[in-house]
């Protein structure tokens, strides 16, 4: 068990029932991290545990989106007439960017990349940079479409950028203006000579590849590759179109590299590097190199030690998954450093071991034959994600998405998660209830400890706790919440009960978040009537589990009060013909 979670448990027995309550604590590492690359003066963050998910893959590389602006509108990417932005003031400031970035240094981050939309459009960019240094960021690099890198780079320099890649799709002029709707191929290039001339080497170039658009230029960027220490790197296409699984124009990664195999039969591997996301492969006699990034057809998932910051300040723990957690508000709420480290570290924990928690089969496009020349299998249009790249950099909602009746449907009736980012982050509760019908014998062996398979209502106490954290991952498009307080309480009913009677079983749960707790009490009610059930089967097979249901929700709108309990009813007054001076006082005392 790692060091960052202690689980405090305390079990307490009160009038035959008992109850569990959750909470966690983190002690952190002395340690001090690398200061190798930072400049001279930076500060050395205190270092912590590393972020570490439940797979054993350790994260210290994050890239955030500093803009949802692009001046491009490539085809596959945005539309034309652009999209609808978010408001200047839901964005992160350069401060609060400071201020996240320090929190994720001292957990070991020292890598951190720039994306957007671009990058470039955000003026203060080199302050930004800048910050990242002083933070402690080791290595800062930004992926650019490249059309101002000619008169901004040097800048960027100075601030302490370190590496560059320049997303680049054709080296024909008039593909290129087609694709991007904009013109700018030269003023692209010149850029990438510029930054070799500062001496940026490798300068990396990303080339989505398309079938059809630009498969017939592999070996155009290859040659590319001849006098300039660049490294082309040819990725999958991301086969999305609208919300639907298209593949028409995926080039598998296995094709491309047959195709420069042809022209290059002497074409070897290249030493392979450490989290790296590309397979490189080397043309003996270039000064560049050639890597192929195969999301789509071989995933890389085992290997990932990537986390995600949207512009608006959302953390994603994986592209391809639409859970997020919002920093931005939990650090305008006024949330210690702390806290917010604790939100990453939570949704960490909910890292799923490979894309958005996908089985291997829904992976892959297809997988391949030793010659990669046919798939032999195809995803299901029943099974393709729906809105997967609807979340790349923003959580801003789509325009349709108020036209549905219920809050999870679009206008179209596509289920989506609700966004709850301009809701204020307040203090939830809610518990939730449960029963579970029992017969006397089992009664009478729960209430003396003598249960065949040991101590049942613990183990139930730990399921409901375990069950109400993971509760994203069971129930679809509930929020990743990072639970405060998770209690849960069995109640064995009182009396003799000779024919059995309902074990109560209940769930109480605390959260401070933009979205309400209900869910998570109600799994966790559930849970743990279930593994009681299951402790219990063996000697009562008549058991039953019902009335689950919320009995208060607070913090929220829709608020519901807990229930009061009708009084008991009053002895009706005695109106019998008594004489005045008879008296009910017992005169036997003795028998009492």
């Amino acid at each position: 068990m790692r060091n960052n979670l202690i689980k405090i448990i305390s079990l307490t027995r009160v009038n035959n029932s008992r109850t569990f309550i959750y909470n966690h604590n983190r002690s952190f590492g002395n340690a001090s991290p690398r200061q190798e690359g930072v400049e001279a003066g930076a500060p050395a963050p205190t270092a912590v545990e590393p972020l570490v998910d439940t797979f054993g893959r350790r994260h210290n590389y994050l890239r955030i989106s500093l803009t949802e602006r692009c001046n491009l509108r490539c085809q596959y990417c945005m539309p034309e007439e652009g999209v609808p932005l978010s408001k200047r003031s839901a964005l992160l400031t350069r401060e609060e960017l400071s201020r996240l970035t320090r929190i994720f240094v001292r957990a070991g981050v020292d890598k951190v990349r720039l994306t957007g939309g671009e990058p470039t459009l955000r003026a203060d960019l080199a302050d930004v940079v800048s910050g990242l240094r002083e933070a402690g960021v080791q290595s800062v690099a930004i992926t650019t479409n490249g059309l101002v890198l000619t008169r901004r780079l040097p800048a960027y320099q100075r601030a302490g950028l370190t590496h560059i890649n320049v997303s680049l799709d054709s080296l024909r002029a008039e593909r290129y203006e087609h694709m991007a709707r904009r013109p700018g191929l030269s003023r692209v290039l010149a850029g990438v000579d510029l930054a070799l001339q500062l001496g940026y080497k490798p300068v990396k170039i990303n080339v989505v590849l398309m079938k059809g658009f630009n498969d017939d230029e592999i070996c155009d960027f290859v040659e590319y590759t001849r006098d300039r220490e660049i490294e082309v790197r040819f990725i999958e296409f991301m086969p999305f179109s609208g919300n639907k699984w298209d593949d028409s124009k995926l080039v598998p990664y296995r094709d491309a590299l047959r195709s420069v195999f042809a022209r290059y039969p002497d074409l070897t591997p290249a030493k392979p590097r450490d989290n790296d996301t590309a397979t490189m492969w080397q043309v003996p006699g270039h000064a560049g190199s050639v890597g192929f990034i195969h999301s789509m057809t071989q995933n890389f998932c085992s290997t990932c030690n990537r986390l995600r910051l949207t512009a608006d300040g959302n953390l994603k723990v994986c592209l391809f998954g639409a859970s997020e957690v919002s920093l931005r508000d939990a650090l305008r709420s006024g949330e210690p450093d702390d806290r917010l480290d604790e939100l990453v570290r939570t949704a960490l924990y909910n890292k799923k071991a490979r894309h958005a928690g996908r089985p291997r089969s829904a992976q892959c496009v297809g997988s391949f034959t030793a010659r990669g020349a046919q798939p032999r299998r195809r995803l299901l249009a029943a099974a393709a994600p729906r809105r997967l790249a609807a979340r790349a950099f923003s959580s801003r909602a789509d325009s349709d998405d108020e036209g549905g009746a219920f809050s999870h449907l679009d206008a179209s009736g596509t289920a989506r998660m609700v966004d709850v980012g301009s809701k204020p982050a307040t203090r939830r509760v809610a518990v939730a209830s449960c029963s579970l019908h029992v017969s006397g014998r089992l009664l009478r062996l729960l209430r003396d400890a003598r249960l065949p398979k040991g101590d049942a209502l613990t183990v139930a106490q730990l399921a409901g706790a375990m069950g109400a954290k993971r509760t994203a991952e069971l129930i679809p498009l509930c929020h990743p919440l990072a639970l405060d307080m998770v209690r849960v309480r069995v109640e064995l009913p009182r009396g003799e009960c000779a024919t059995g009677g309902a074990v109560r079983v209940s769930c109480e749960t605390r959260v401070r978040a933009s979205t309400g707790v209900e869910m998570e009490a109600l799994t966790g009610a559930a849970v743990a009537a279930l593994a009681l059930y299951d402790m219990c089967k063996s000697v009562d097979r008549s058991m039953r589990i019902g009335d689950l249901r919320v009995e208060h929700k607070s913090g929220g709108r829709s608020d519901a009060p807990p229930a009061q309990e009708a009084p008991p009813p009053l002895r009706a007054l005695d109106q019998s013909p008594n004489r005045q001076d008879e008296t009910y006082v017992p005169t036997n005392l003795m028998h009492f």
